[in-house]
């Protein structure tokens, strides 16, 4: 069974004290800091000396009487339990992989049927074509019979062996279905909409009084799930937008007043966006839905644009989908929404190419604009080994989890430690890139871009 990295936790740090891990520092500090000098009135949050990460942040390292603890709230950890709730020798699992595509699907497929086959012994597996739609049995989709022969290579292919839809279907007719196939667990792989949908599966599951378990394992390109430090695919997906990011510095290059004009998935979060700029470093404008845009004004994009300009011959814009909205609401399908629910947004990337151009040919000076959208061809990539490792974690921890009985549940990872989330809570809110924490921070000093747009 393979190890995480809660294993690694040598016991001689029970032994350490306050004074092993204090810093030695040179003398006062009494010069001002010139770091906020181009981050605006509202300047940087600096850390104090009283700002401490625990060395040990479980409840039990924290001290104090079973009352104290109790009274915290804590995630429990993932990992395997002494006791189990399903006999591996009649338990029957289903896999469903839903929403939109991401790296390491395959990934997790693979890592829930080694371990239920291996780690439990459990011989009925079954993947469950085209997401929920799989599990209307009027729509006719057999399901696949996984077996560790036939998921041992599909970690080498991006997308997922099992289909993918989005879509709302009746939780009843899914239920049905679970019931007819003698289901005892489902693993649902996939975003808020998924986790939603797999919620009221579990609503009526409980209604029925049926002993089936849901467990979750989060799918977000975007990384923005709360409570997970981040989503599987994430690391790959913005490890290829690097690559995307260079050529529109190469093609920018190549032109006098050149522009490269890069948008990448965030909806919501600029998570990828503002990573794959930092891991580039070729960015010199990061445009996030966190933000607020402006185009004209003495800090707005055009003059940002303009400065970048005239300091280097060309310039490399990276723009989440979702930002700048506030700008074109009024060409925003405001009513029209997918299959899964989400509004449906304008292209941000082609708005702001049609616009820059429009600005700089209103003051004669010839530009090219090269803009790319990589966002179908970074989704559909295989992951890569960090998140190949991540997703066999994810996927292990989920199987241990549903085992022992636990459901209406998904896996995280909080302050490094895998844990059990409540899917209710995980999808109460979205997280979002905080302009006041260091992320943000970190991508206007690597940018030199304003802090707000105005």
């Amino acid at each position: 069974m393979a190890t995480t990295d809660d294993d690694h936790r040598d016991e001689r740090m029970d032994r350490l004290t306050p004074g092993d891990v204090a810093i030695d520092i040179l003398g006062r500090c009494l010069l001002p800091s010139p770091v906020t000098g181009h981050l605006g009135e509202r300047g940087v949050h600096f850390v104090g000396a009283a700002d401490k990460v625990l060395l040990d942040d479980s409840l039990s390292g924290l001290g104090g009487t079973t009352a104290d603890l109790a009274a915290q709230p804590a995630f429990e950890l993932a990992g395997p339990r002494d006791k189990i709730f399903f006999d591996p020798r009649t338990v029957r699992c289903g896999v469903v992989t839903c929403g939109g595509l991401a790296p390491g699907l395959n990934n997790v497929v693979r890592g829930i049927v080694l371990e239920l086959w291996s780690g439990y012994g459990v011989r009925q597996i079954f993947g469950f074509r085209f997401g929920y739609e799989g599990l209307i049995a009027r729509c006719g989709h057999v399901p696949a019979t996984l077996t560790p022969e036939s998921v041992a290579h599909i970690h080498h292919e991006g997308g997922t062996v099992l289909g993918t839809s989005r879509g709302s279907q009746e939780p009843a007719e899914l239920v049905d279905n679970l019931e007819a196939n003698g289901i005892g667990i489902l693993f649902v792989i996939g975003g808020d909409g998924s986790m939603n949908g797999a919620m009221r599966v579990c609503a009526e599951i409980k209604q029925r009084g049926l002993r089936i378990g849901v467990v979750g394992v989060p799918k977000t390109i975007d990384n923005d799930v709360p409570f997970i430090d981040r989503s599987f695919g994430f690391v790959s997906a913005y490890s290829a937008a690097v690559d995307v990011i260079r050529s529109a510095r190469v093609e920018a290059m190549a032109a006098r007043d050149g522009i490269g004009l890069v948008k990448l998935m965030g909806r919501h979060s600029g998570f990828l966006a503002c990573q794959a700029a930092l891991a580039s470093t070729e960015a010199d404008l990061v445009l996030i839905p966190e933000v607020t845009i402006a185009l004209d004004g003495d800090a707005g994009v055009y003059v940002c644009i303009e400065r970048v300009l005239a300091r280097k011959g060309h310039a490399v814009i990276v723009a989440a989908e979702g930002a700048a909205q506030e700008l074109i609401a009024d060409q925003l399908l405001s009513e029209a929404r997918d299959k899964s629910g989400n509004a449906k947004l304008k292209d941000v990337g082609i708005f702001l190419r049609d616009r820059i151009v429009a600005h700089f040919r209103q003051r004669s000076r010839e530009t090219t604009v090269k803009y790319i959208d990589p966002s179908y061809a970074i989704r559909s990539i295989p992951a890569c080994p960090s998140d190949s490792v991540y997703c066999w974690n994810m996927a292990r921890n989920a199987v241990h989890a549903a085992m022992a009985g636990n459901t209406a549940m998904l896996i995280g990872r909080w302050h490094g430690r895998f844990v059990h989330v409540p899917m209710a809570l995980a999808i109460r809110q979205r997280r979002h890139v905080d302009t006041d924490g260091d992320l943000w921070m970190s991508v206007i000093e690597a940018t030199g871009q304003p802090r707000a747009f105005a």
